[in-house]
């Protein structure tokens, strides 16, 4: 057990120290802890031999809860909005569209059984957020429009559709029978998305009107609500991902108490996850088996890149009103990632015959995919002529906070003024205006979120961000 201790110290400081190096160069995070895997794994240079998928999907599927999580959690709706439909269309469609295409070209193209070429489109369909994510945040790549929005949403909603399609053609290819295939699709969206919304509201609602006694009971409760999101999900038959997605966007858009220490903590808890994430897939990975299926998965990738990803973007996005810059940037950004690798795990131990060694081309896929497209991206939207340098991509983030304003004003609330008998959480104050103290009668009350604001009392209001006090 100490041995495994400090093994597991030494792989986090190895993998965050190296990480830094490579962050400022906008190399995904994803490419570095998996290479470093692979170095510790049977055939690297350190040659810990290991094996086992069952394991491997197990902990994987306990760190995709926080990453998707965090991934909704972290998404600022109110920039995101205006794109709304089309990163939806992009994030269901465009996956469809993407996982039938590779399949057809697996299928007859490659030679590959129908159904398992279409299982490795449903697998490699969805684009990896965490590396689309650290790109744009190293690289502060400030895109023009709302690209950055559309893409955040895109990359963030798309692996619960992938995972849908993933277990339909597993489902297929069981021979459970195509009657059943309808009822769990049904299942898995109008229970993943149930589920996800009612814990979210309830949590919010509980949150506002709880005052916990310890400020780390808050971040407890919210890591509570979203494993009980996936798992409640996934127990009655719903998508876990989709649900616990659905909650992290409403919870991390709502007005909650501690909201900036909720941001820290499962931004802390999301890199942990990834790194060992990334690491074990790299860990189980045998890059001696790579040669023999080289072929197979650069065909598959570049396919990907060049036809399937394309044809389904210019497709969705024709009613929309980008440019054809724009679509081409969108389809260059379907980078290939950890979920995909996951998603692989499910169908090694889906107990389905399988010709393929599927791990290990989803395996070359994704880091042919982060290699090339990841790095490139920077380029990619240069060339085309998509950076505006004057704005930021960070505002498509939660955490982020813009200083354009700093002021300080006392304002006197009347008895007619509409947030009068509301307590402060309750009373729709912006984020970005903050009540430091409340005159009352001559006394000087420290406000919390759970003060009622009464008639008469004079509000000491700071604003430092995009709203300005008037």
């Amino acid at each position: 057990m100490i041995e495994l201790m400090i093994a597991c110290g030494l792989v986090l400081l190895i993998c965050i120290t190296s990480s830094k190096v490579f962050y400022k160069f906008g190399v995904p995070m994803l490419l570095v802890f998996i290479v470093l895997g692979m170095l510790f794994g049977s055939d690297g240079v350190v040659g810990i031999y290991f094996d086992n998928y069952e394991l491997t999907r197990l902990v994987c599927s306990f760190a995709l809860v926080f990453i998707m999580f965090y991934g909704g959690f972290g998404t600022n709706w109110k920039m995101a909005k205006p794109t709304a439909i089309p990163s939806i269309l992009m994030s269901t469609l465009g996956v469809i569209v993407t996982a039938g295409l590779t399949g057809l070209f697996c299928s007859f193209v490659l030679g590959m059984n129908l159904l398992e070429g279409l299982l490795i489109g449903a697998i490699v369909a969805s684009t990896d957020a965490a590396s689309v994510f650290t790109i744009l945040r190293a690289q502060e790549l400030n895109l023009k429009g709302s690209l950055a929005s559309l893409l955040e949403v895109e990359s963030g909603s798309n692996d619960p559709i992938a995972y849908m399609l993933t277990l339909v053609i597993l489902t297929l290819m069981s021979n459970s029978g195509v009657g059943n295939i309808v009822p769990m699709v049904l299942a898995q969206i109008i229970f993943g998305l149930l589920v996800g919304t009612v814990l979210a509201k309830a949590s919010v609602f509980i949150i506002k009107k709880a005052n916990f006694e310890v400020e780390g009971f808050y971040t407890i409760f919210i890591t509570a609500i979203a494993l009980l999101s996936y798992s409640l999900s996934e127990f009655i038959g719903g998508n876990g991902y989709l649900s616990v997605y659905m909650a992290g966007i409403i919870i991390g858009n709502s007005k909650i108490p501690h909201k900036k220490s909720l941001f820290h903590f499962f931004d802390s808890i999301s890199w942990i996850m990834q790194i060992g994430l990334f690491f074990m897939l790299g860990l189980l990975s045998f890059p001696s088996q790579l040669p023999y299926v080289i072929g197979i998965a650069t065909a598959i990738s570049i396919f990907m890149i060049f036809i399937a990803r394309p044809l389904a973007t210019f497709i969705i996005l024709k009613p929309f009103k980008f440019s054809n810059k724009e679509k081409v940037f969108i389809s260059w950004v379907g980078l290939r990632g950890a979920a995909s690798i996951v998603f692989a795990i499910y169908a090694v131990t889906y107990g389905v015959p399988i010709e393929n060694d599927i791990y290990h081309i989803i395996f070359f896929i994704a880091l042919f995919s982060v290699a090339i497209q990841g790095t490139l991206i920077p380029k990619v939207a240069q060339k085309l002529d998509l950076v505006d340098n004057k704005t930021t991509v960070l505002k498509t983030f939660n955490d982020y906070k813009e200083e354009k304003c700093t002021e300080i004003k006392e304002i006197s609330v009347s008895e007619n003024n509409k947030w009068v008998d509301k307590t402060i959480m309750d009373a729709n104050i912006p984020e970005e205006i903050l009540i430091v103290m409340i005159k009352r009668k001559g006394e000087i009350v420290v406000p919390k979120g759970s003060t009622v604001i009464e008639s008469g009392d004079t509000l000491v209001m700071v604003s430092n961000g995009e709203e300005c006090l008037s």
